[in-house]
């Protein structure tokens, strides 16, 4: 018997790939402080990229895979609180 699957049950599904992207003061003890905070969760990211931009601001790509967006979208609320942090947002890839 086969199965099938919906889109939406796909994209809801906990293995979906998820990217937070957090806009940040350009101080590069921030990116240790953020990644610190996934550590402490128990969270290995499948992909990371911080770049400094323009304006003395850092832009940072985490990748996770397998959590729920529930979980992602307290995760980046909850980062979006920190001081330095301008702008913190989830999105599915």
């Amino acid at each position: 018997m086969t199965t099938t699957t919906t889109t939406q049950e796909q994209d809801s599904s906990p293995q979906s790939l998820l990217r937070v992207q957090v806009t940040t003061d350009g101080d590069a003890s921030v990116l240790t402080r953020l990644l610190g905070y996934l550590q402490n969760l128990n969270i290995t990211p499948r992909e990371i990229n911080a770049a400094f931009g323009s304006h003395a601001l850092m832009h940072l790509t985490v990748d996770i895979f397998g959590l729920p967006e529930e979980r992602v979208s307290i995760i980046t609320a909850k980062i979006g609180q920190h001081p330095c942090v301008l702008s913190a947002y989830w999105h599915r890839l």
